[in-house]
Parts: C-alpha cells; sequence; structure tokens
C-alpha cells in the first residue's frame, strides 16, 4: 500500500508510443517521395550485392586475393591488358593495375567491409551519444555542466589528428576494421549527446515524465519508459546522416593509408592506391570512386526523407522528391483562397 496522495511508479502512465496509424502515414509519406524510394532501392541493393560477394565471386570464378600476371602489361608499369582495364568475361570489370586481381570481386568484398566498418561506427555513436545525452539531461546541474563542457572540449579536438595517432600506436596484428569501428565510433557521439541532451531536457519537463519522477522511477526507467520512446525518431534520423560520413571517414583514412590494409579490400583502400594509376587505368579510380559516390548519396538522401517523414513540419533540405507535397500544398492554397473569395462574394 503507498501512502494518500503518493503517486507510486506502477500508475505512472507510460509515454505515448506511435500507433499503427501514425506509423502508416510515416511510410505513406516516404513511399510520396521517389527519391527516397530509389534510394532505399540503391541501399538494399548494395547490401544484397555486399552479402552475396562469396557467391556472385564464385559465379564469375574470381576470388578477391588472386594475382593475374600474366593479364597485366609488365613492360607499361603494370597496366592491364585489353580494354577498359581487361574487362572481359572472365573479369567482368577488369583487373587491378599492378596485380592483376580481379575488380568485381574487390569492389563487392570492399563494399562488405566499408557498410560494416559504418553501421558499426554509427551504433557505437548513437550508444555512447544516448548515454552521455540522457545522464546530462536527467542527472544534476553539475553534472550536466561537466559533462556538456566534456563533449565541447572532445568537439574542438582535431578529429583526423588523433584517429591518425591511435591507429598508428596500435599494434599491427590488430584487426583493421574493428579498429577503425572503435576510432570512427569514439571520436563522432558528440553530435549525437548534443541531440538527446536538449531533447531529454525538453521532455523532463513534461507531465508523464515529472510523474514518473515524482512517482519514484529511478532515470533509467524514466529513460526506458517515457523518453527512448520520444528519442527514437530524432536518434534514427541523425543516424541516417551519420552513415554516410562514417563511410567517408573510413574512404579518408584507407587513402592516407592508416586504415584498411592489403589483402583486404575497401573502397577507399582501392581509391589510394589508385591515384598513380587514374590516366593508365581510369576504370580503376571510376568504378570504387562511383561506387563511393552513390552509396553516400543513397544514404544523404534517404535520411533526409526520413527525418521530414518522421517530423512533416519540417521540409527537405535538399528539396528531392517533393515534387508532390509541393502540388498538394498548391492545390490545397488554391482550394482555400477559391473557397474565401465564394463565401466573400455571398456576403
Amino acid at each position: 500500500m503507498s501512502a494518500p496522495g503518493k503517486t507510486t511508479a506502477s500508475h505512472v502512465p507510460p509515454a505515448p508510443e506511435a500507433t499503427p496509424r501514425q506509423r502508416g502515414a510515416i511510410w505513406r509519406r516516404l513511399r510520396q517521395r521517389p527519391a527516397a524510394v530509389a534510394s532505399a532501392a540503391v541501399l538494399l541493393a548494395l547490401v544484397l550485392l555486399a552479402l552475396a560477394a562469396p557467391l556472385l565471386a564464385a559465379l564469375e570464378g574470381q576470388d578477391p586475393t588472386t594475382y593475374h600476371d600474366g593479364l597485366i602489361d609488365s613492360a607499361r608499369g603494370g597496366v592491364p591488358l585489353g580494354p577498359y582495364g581487361g574487362i572481359s568475361g572472365d573479369h567482368w570489370l577488369g583487373v587491378e593495375p599492378g596485380t592483376g586481381r580481379d575488380l568485381f570481386a574487390r569492389l563487392l568484398y570492399g563494399a562488405r567491409v566499408s557498410l560494416l566498418i559504418a553501421l558499426g561506427a554509427t551504433v557505437l555513436q548513437v550508444v555512447i551519444g544516448l548515454a552521455v545525452g540522457l545522464a546530462a539531461g536527467l542527472g544534476h546541474r553539475l553534472a550536466d555542466q561537466v559533462l556538456s563542457r566534456f563533449t565541447e572540449v572532445l568537439t574542438a579536438l582535431p578529429t583526423l589528428v588523433i584517429a591518425i595517432s591511435l591507429t598508428a600506436l596500435v599494434p599491427a596484428g590488430f584487426p583493421r576494421p574493428l579498429l577503425l569501428v572503435l576510432v570512427i565510433g569514439l571520436l563522432g557521439w558528440f553530435g549525437t549527446s548534443r541531440i538527446v541532451r536538449a531533447r531529454t531536457l525538453a521532455l523532463k519537463k513534461l507531465d508523464h515524465v515529472a510523474a514518473a519522477r515524482l512517482g519514484g522511477s529511478g532515470p533509467l526507467r524514466v529513460a526506458r519508459r517515457e523518453l527512448l520512446p520520444a528519442l527514437a525518431a530524432p536518434v534514427i534520423t541523425y543516424a541516417a546522416v551519420l552513415v554516410p560520413g562514417n563511410i567517408v571517414a573510413e574512404a579518408s583514412l584507407s587513402f592516407l593509408g592508416i586504415g584498411v590494409t592489403p589483402p583486404t579490400a575497401s573502397w577507399g583502400q582501392m581509391l589510394s592506391t589508385a591515384t598513380t594509376w587514374f590516366r593508365a587505368d581510369p576504370m580503376y579510380v571510376l568504378l570504387p570512386a562511383g561506387c563511393l559516390l552513390v552509396t553516400v548519396l543513397a544514404f544523404t538522401v534517404l535520411g533526409d526523407a526520413v527525418r521530414t517523414a518522421l517530423d512533416p513540419r519540417e521540409r527537405s533540405r535538399l528539396r528531392v522528391g517533393t515534387r508532390v507535397s509541393r502540388t498538394r500544398r498548391s492545390a490545397a492554397t488554391t482550394a482555400t483562397a477559391d473557397a474565401a473569395r465564394e463565401k466573400e462574394a455571398v456576403v
């Protein structure tokens, strides 16, 4: 039995969650944007190709590590024999200059590494950002000040220099993909923390959150039951924006020679070795660069579409795939104006 006038945690209503009708409205808004549907289709195709890399490479009859010295011209420094980088029935996208390794297989296996590193780093960034942001928003003023200043100091540090230092200090035997996930994740959670803290400070003033805290619920229970459902939309939106940035970060580190090391393939590592071949073999540069461009663009467009679908009051920053919504708003404005003129004429 509880004391009179005291609300127990079991009687506190939980935070309102999205109803099936609201979820259906979000899916409708996403489907109404052709650019969002196209981006999702491209990303799904990339993921399926990455997962099926062993099967597709076996179907071609190649693998990403075998050297083919007979397919390169040693007299010209290792330029592939044949047109367009050595494209043939046995090598669908040609071979790598200098080594003769199959480009189709290396692109597929490189997609697995690049996407895995980007998604793993994004999950780590979201987890750390959620923890720090909730601790700052729900904690005492002193904890909020300490965590906020700590986050600001880390944000001001040169991230690229720190990443280079960390990757250089780690022993060579440590798995490079895991190292890149840790480095990118530990140096990129600041934005998530700021968003979560600001949203938490606004949410904890609401009646159901205040009632849960007064009812005796601890910070973990309040965060899990009252805050996380409301934080899902902004966090998911920001995570969709983080993924392309993490892909570029992995490519940048691999391009500088401190990321994924051969014979492991990644798009950034391929670009790092392609810089000396862009005149002799343009295909070796265009293929990984094109894959990287398409993936980053698809994630950016989809993230922007998810943001506007979750919050219809927000407008698309990219102005992509908004023709339907603009047409409907224009038709609604015209109908309202016509109704107002008819009413004035009647009066």
